[in-house]
């Protein structure tokens, strides 16, 4: 039944977009009073994001908070919010993690007045794709999202980042045709626009085919998954720090989101069909993106490579839950890869958003993030040093950290399924270890390499509040993920009720 009071999902949409063109009003005269105010709309979205969490039922399985309005009655397309305990998890995400990149951004000197309003309206509407129940709404939220972050690296970015960004819109948008196409296709066949709708319909197995590369194409550049998933390092690279960790921490986020709300209620039986093709791409992608992580020399562009290797356990575990709840009928292992994907997702956002914030720190100071031009920062930056040990060891994937949690319930649900591609995927642990701790030693022990090294400041009270929030969250949810999983642990159970269930016209019994 749709909600009745206050339409919290629409209000935190549409609070943060609102505080964008307050911020653009504000123009370029008055930077310190965009950047608070801009700050203040974040800190009010997140703070509606608490009672959507503390009022959120754990033991009901649909979708809450419905907000149900006509939009274009002609063609049924609905102004349609919902959200489960996927949605809300990741609405959770997007409120701290856009807070703390704005936090982090408080340097920044150029366009101050539209660099706030482009995260701002970036924020709303990454918490629409999340809560949008209606195949048109979402696919509107999920294109228009890509404008500010064009922006924000294609005006903020480096040196190369017109190529960057162009790299960036290009492929995600052209991903995204496909699905549309399927959408317009579905609607066609169906008449409905609305989620619950197309998981209802029917499908023949060339139809679910067809849709599910379709929507595969879509969902696996956004992710990213090898091989379509060069266009991330050179993002990440040109980027500024916020848009990296922002790019990092929700908007990739997006690709596995969609595989869950898209590809596997609506084509349940073509998502088990080739659910060998994606785990396949995603060992190569946990195996072979961390080798190349190895070898890179810039700080950003190995913590890029290493989140496409961290990503691939999110679509692994997806997909090898689909295999374990139809094959074997292993509601329990497929329950374990499901949300180890959901929980690599939230905590691959607090780990890799901590990285990108690391190196936005040393980058603010010495204007590089080559390897080589460091050395011995420990000596300079102590407090600094001890947060970045912390959030490497989460890389690392250590017991007691986020970063263990969801990858090692995804190896333990991938053993269900193989022992072989359970111990491929659990090597992630230790190239992981050997790429992160080889930056490590080389940035902050050592020689010195630059003598600008020596007059570091160690962060600020702005900056210990940012690493302190990010370390907090870290290892809360290391030391006790039970919270992070209560949340998900009933929508989990309805998705993979829906994957189990086949969608193909039943054949006339014989007489």
């Amino acid at each position: 039944m749709p909600q009745t009071g206050l339409p919290l999902l629409s209000v935190l949409i549409w609070l943060p977009i609102l505080g964008g063109a307050c911020c653009l009003l504000l123009g370029n005269a008055r930077a310190d009073m965009a950047r608070w105010l801009g700050l203040a709309f974040a800190l009010a979205t997140l703070a509606l994001s608490v009672p959507l969490l503390t009022g959120f039922d754990h033991a009901n399985a649909g979708m809450q908070f419905v907000e149900q309005h006509a939009w274009i009655p002609a063609y049924d397309i609905r102004y349609h919010l919902g959200a489960d305990g996927i949605s809300v998890a990741l609405i959770a995400l997007t409120t701290l993690t856009t807070v703390l990149a704005l936090v982090g951004a408080w340097g920044v000197d150029k366009r101050v007045s539209q660099y706030y309003a482009a995260f701002l309206l970036l924020e709303g509407l990454m918490i629409g794709v999340f809560c949008a129940m209606d195949a048109m709404l979402f696919y509107v939220f999920f294109e228009a999202m890509l404008i500010p972050m064009f922006v924000i690296i294609g005006v903020w970015g480096g040196p190369r980042r017109v190529y960057a960004s162009l790299k960036f819109f290009l492929y995600t948008f052209l991903g995204s045709v496909f699905m549309l196409v399927g959408l317009i296709w579905l609607y066609l066949k169906g008449g409905s626009w609305q989620l619950a709708d197309l998981a209802a319909l029917p499908l023949t197995m060339p139809e679910q085919a067809w849709l599910f590369f379709a929507f595969l194409i879509a969902f696996a550049v956004k992710v990213p998954m090898f091989p379509v998933h060069t266009w991330l390092p050179d993002a990440h690279v040109e980027a500024p720090t916020a848009g990296s960790v922002i790019l990092a921490a929700i908007m990739l986020k997006i690709g596995g989101y969609g595989f869950l709300r898209f590809s596997l209620p609506i084509l349940p039986d073509a998502s088990h069909a080739y659910a060998g093709l994606v785990i396949a791409l995603s060992i190569i992608a946990i195996v072979y993106v961390a080798l190349v992580a190895l070898v890179q020399d810039d700080m950003k562009k190995l913590i890029a490579y290493s989140s496409v290797a961290h990503m691939g356990f999110v679509t692994l575990g997806v997909f090898v839950a689909v295999l374990l709840v139809r094959d074997a009928g292993n509601a329990d292992g497929a329950r374990l890869g499901m949300q180890g994907a959901m929980v690599q997702m939230i905590s691959h956002g607090f780990v890799s958003g901590a990285m990108f914030s690391c190196v936005g720190v040393l980058y603010d100071r010495l204007h590089t993030r080559m390897i080589r031009d460091y050395g011995g920062v420990a000596n300079a930056m102590p407090w600094f040093a001890l947060f970045w040990v912390l959030f490497a060891m989460a890389n690392c994937g250590l017991p007691g950290t986020a970063g263990f949690i969801g990858e090692w319930m995804v190896i333990l649900g991938t053993v269900k399924v193989n022992f072989w591609l359970g111990a491929l995927a659990a090597t992630a642990l230790i190239f992981g270890a050997a790429y992160t701790l080889w930056m490590y030693k080389r940035v902050y022990f050592g020689d010195v390499a630059n003598d600008h090294v020596k007059e570091l400041e160690d962060i600020n009270a702005r900056e210990f509040v940012m690493m302190a929030m990010l370390a907090v969250s870290v290892l809360a949810m290391g030391l006790y993920p039970k919270p992070f999983t209560d949340v998900m642990h009933t929508s989990v159970n309805g998705l993979l009720q829906h994957v189990a269930a086949s969608k193909l016209p039943k054949l006339p019994t014989q007489p």
